[in-house]
Order: structure tokens, then C-alpha cells, then sequence
């Protein structure tokens, strides 16, 4: 199998395997408690806090752990609405399904309203609208959420200039960056927000586990009740197997991230989309020309089906997706793709390939033969074929 569908999840690395079986072999007591197997759980724990925050540029005191994250910007946004009297929310369509639908229905149940940012066809969001935003509703704004790279187009938002208009107007920033961290560097005290959602497994760490990165002095209130846990941020016992394979992930992602492993792995996406598009004229590389992940490409095949595109490469040993994981087994096109202005013939067809730090250029040279060869197969065959 030529797994090509890392944005969904990573395959776990060998010392990650080995954290955590050694975690539940030796660590598995309740770091909570006061003796001996209690406390070497929890300083499992610790070091492995200290892993996590190294790798998104955090204090410590500053991580939570979470279920993953889901969990993690659940988290960020309820607790913002709670630390607050202020009830709009800031977002775009663009965003996860984590963060768009959670903003829907927060609007629909009456507890908040939400302001849809505009976004161009490339997948950026618009700065002027944030910025009129802010200056007409910033006493009124809760909380601005956008994504620092987007889980279907690989597309990067610019964060940090973001982050310097929300805290000249004073208002509180997410950013989901549950793609971004791992894969390039990441600087949470430089970049300036507030709050920053990451998850263990799209770093080739377990599934089950996240953090939430709080800006010392940020008003965000626990919304889960039932114990004193992660600083009285997140209540429940620590996942403290789940936690030790974050941080051995953590730590290799650092290593990783000194070398050249994006440069490396940015070519090999390139080659990928030029070997592509190459054999089918027709094919399309959606978001081409803005800032992007080194290892996503969103490549539409107008008017085909994608998931009769991806059975097809399924069957031939190649694994990838059609839009978020999340909403897999959906008919609908991509609400993502459809919000950057795609027409349908597109966004039906569209389908994702991610990369990972495993991914090889016999990999791609391969797989890239092989997408060819399906789409070829499945444009041949009406049913699959849309009017």
C-alpha cells in the first residue's frame, strides 16, 4: 500500500510504538495519585508536557492535554464564550468540521453569534473583512478562529499577521493548527495567539491524545466538570499511554524539523502534481497558487466522482481521501472546496493526497502512474462520469 492519505492520520513511529507500550507496561498507575506508582505516571506525564511544548514553542504551564483536537478547540471556543460576556464569534468556512460546525450550532442553540469571514479562491481569508471585524464589533468579539493550514487544501493562513490585528483590537485568537504542527515549525509565543489546537496522530504519534496551547492570561474557563486535572483546564484522568507517545513524537518531529525534510518533501509533492496533470490535461490542482503544506495536494478531475476514484486506487494499493476524514463516506462535494468558489464538476472530483515523512519518490512516481491509470478507467465508465 502506497499510503497517501497522511492529513487523516500518520502511521506511528517506531520509538512512538515503544513509548507507549512501555508506558502501559511500567506508567500505568493514576498520575493523581500521591504514591510512588502515582507520581512516576505523572512524571511521565510531565516530560512528556515539556516534549510537546518544546515542539510548538509554549511554557509548559501553558499545555493542556486533551482527547485530541476536537477536544482541544471544543475547548478554545466554549471556554473563550465562558471566560466572557461577549458573544460573537469570528470564522470562516474554510475551518475543520470541529470548528465550522461547533460555530453552527452555537448559533443555531442562541449562545453566540458568528460572523462568516469571506475568503478568496485560492482558500485564503480575507484580512480586510477581519479587520473591519474588528474594528466595528471588536468589543463584541469573543473569540477569532481560523486555521493556520488547512486540513483538505494544505493552504496557510498568515497567522501571524492575523495575531497582530486581534491583539491591537484586543480580542482573543485561535488557531487550529492540527496540520501545521509537526510538519513545519511552529512558534506559538512569537506567532501572538492566544489559544492553538494541535492533535498526536497527524505527527505520527498515537491517536486519542491532543494538547491546547493557553496563553498565560487568557480568561478561558473549564467546560468539562468532574476533576481538578491539566490545571483545572480539562477535567478526567490523563491518557498517560496516549500522553508518552506524544511526547516521544513530539520530540522527533523536532529532530526532523532541523534537517531538510520539507525542502525534500515539498519537491516530492511537486513532482507528484507535475506527473499528474502532465498525463491528464484536464486535471486541476486546486489552491496551486497560494502558500501551502509541503505534503498536501487537492488535485480535481472535473466531472468524475472522487469516490469512484479513490475505490479505483484503492484497489491498486493506493490509499487517499476526498476532502476531511471526518466526512468520508459522503456523497456531497467538499464544503471546504464549494466556499472557495469551486463550481460542483470540480468539487465532486477533487480529491486529497497527503504525504508523510515516509512517503518516497518511488512512492509518488508510483502512485502518481496509478492515479492516471484509475482516473483513465473511471472516465470511461459513464455512470461515474457527471451531466
Amino acid at each position: 500500500m502506497i499510503y497517501l492519505d497522511a492529513n487523516a492520520t500518520t502511521q506511528p513511529l517506531p520509538e512512538v510504538v515503544h513509548a507507549v507500550q512501555a508506558s502501559l507496561e511500567r506508567t500505568w498507575a493514576n498520575p493523581s495519585s500521591i504514591h510512588r506508582p502515582g507520581q512516576a505516571a505523572r512524571h511521565q506525564v510531565e516530560l512528556a508536557r515539556s516534549e510537546v511544548a518544546q515542539l510548538l514553542g509554549c511554557t509548559d504551564r501553558e499545555l493542556v492535554f486533551t482527547s485530541g483536537g476536537t477536544e482541544s478547540a471544543d475547548l478554545a471556543i466554549r471556554g473563550a464564550l465562558a471566560g466572557t460576556r461577549r458573544r460573537v464569534l469570528v470564522t470562516s468556512r474554510l475551518e475543520h468540521s470541529a470548528v465550522r460546525d461547533l460555530c453552527k450550532r452555537l448559533h443555531e442553540d442562541g449562545l453566540a453569534e458568528v460572523v462568516w469571514l469571506p475568503n478568496d479562491i485560492q482558500g485564503l481569508v480575507s484580512i480586510d473583512a477581519l479587520a473591519r471585524a474588528l474594528s466595528d464589533r471588536g468589543s463584541d468579539i469573543a473569540l477569532v478562529s481560523l486555521m493556520a493550514a488547512n486540513n483538505e487544501t494544505g493552504v496557510l493562513q498568515p497567522i501571524a499577521d492575523i495575531a497582530r490585528m486581534c491583539r491591537a483590537a484586543k480580542v482573543l485568537l485561535h488557531t487550529d493548527a492540527t496540520q501545521w504542527v509537526g510538519r513545519v515549525p511552529t512558534d506559538f509565543a512569537a506567532w501572538g495567539t492566544d489559544l492553538l489546537t494541535c492533535s498526536a496522530h497527524k505527527l505520527h504519534g498515537p491517536k486519542g491524545v491532543g494538547a491546547l496551547a493557553i496563553r498565560r492570561g487568557t480568561p478561558l474557563l473549564s467546560v468539562l466538570a468532574g476533576g481538578p486535572q491539566e490545571r483545572e483546564r480539562r477535567a478526567g484522568t490523563e491518557n498517560v499511554s496516549g500522553i508518552a507517545g506524544f511526547g516521544a513524537a513530539a520530540a522527533a518531529a523536532r529532530a526532523w524539523l532541523t534537517g531538510d525534510g520539507v525542502a525534500k518533501g515539498a519537491a516530492l509533492r511537486d513532482l507528484f502534481e507535475g506527473l499528474v496533470c502532465q498525463a491528464d490535461t484536464s486535471a486541476v490542482v486546486n489552491a496551486r497558487s497560494a502558500p501551502r503544506l509541503w505534503n498536501t495536494s487537492n488535485i480535481a478531475f472535473p466531472r468524475l466522482e472522487a469516490e469512484a476514484i479513490l475505490l479505483a486506487l484503492s484497489e491498486r494499493g493506493v490509499a487517499a481521501s476526498a476532502g476531511a476524514a471526518c466526512s468520508s463516506g459522503s456523497l456531497e462535494p467538499s464544503p471546504v472546496l464549494l466556499a472557495m468558489g469551486l463550481p460542483e464538476t470540480l468539487a465532486h472530483g477533487s480529491v486529497r493526497f497527503s504525504l508523510s515523512r515516509f512517503t518516497t519518490e518511488n512512492d509518488v512516481r508510483e502512485a502518481a502512474a496509478t492515479v492516471i491509470e484509475c482516473v483513465q478507467r473511471v472516465r470511461g465508465s459513464s455512470s461515474h462520469a457527471l451531466r
